[in-house]
């Protein structure tokens, strides 16, 4: 079996746990983490149009592209001590919800985390990326709520129906 764990900042324990609880001990363990691309791209460009192209050397975009790599290998590290078996560790960057579909090709389960509004139930609790990846994944999906569930009270109500169309009047 092969599973991939998509690790993000807010969520990655939940996701760990459950990759440890509902993957099998001989499964093949991938853990995920992407890097948006957007994130240097807009230091580089603000860069270029405060300053200039001239001083590449005083580009923040690069120092923003080695703290994003920086921050991703600890976080991997960290989920690979807590997941506390062999994995593999895989770093991707470019935009998210698409890369983390086309890592998930081949896998036999995809575990990823709620990010949204995690106060209530409901569709609201899904972050756009995360939406996008459950309606695309091309394998089956394990989605988890990063810490307790809320409570079944805070299902959203459906709005009310509207009143019937009055009756047409009687014509002789």
């Amino acid at each position: 079996m092969h599973v991939t764990a998509w690790i993000t900042e807010g969520t990655w324990p939940a996701v760990v746990d459950a990759a440890r609880t509902h993957a099998p001990e001989d499964a093949e363990i991938v853990l995920l983490h992407v890097t948006p691309a957007d994130v240097p791209g807009a230091a580089h460009g603000a860069f270029a149009g405060l300053l200039g192209r001239g001083h590449p050397e005083r580009d923040p975009g690069t120092r923003v592209e080695h703290l994003a790599a920086v921050s991703a290998d600890q976080l991997l590290a960290d989920a690979a001590r807590r997941l506390g078996r062999p994995c593999t560790r895989v770093e991707r960057t470019g935009r998210v919800e698409r890369e983390v579909v086309a890592a998930a090709e081949g896998a036999d389960l995809l575990v990823l985390a709620r990010d949204g509004d995690r106060t209530r139930l409901g569709p609201h609790s899904l972050g756009p990326a995360t939406r996008f990846i459950v309606d695309h994944a091309p394998c089956p999906v394990l989605l988890v709520w990063p810490e307790a569930a809320p409570d079944i009270a805070t299902i959203p109500h459906p709005p009310p129906h509207p009143p019937p169309p009055p009756h047409p009047p009687h014509h002789r």
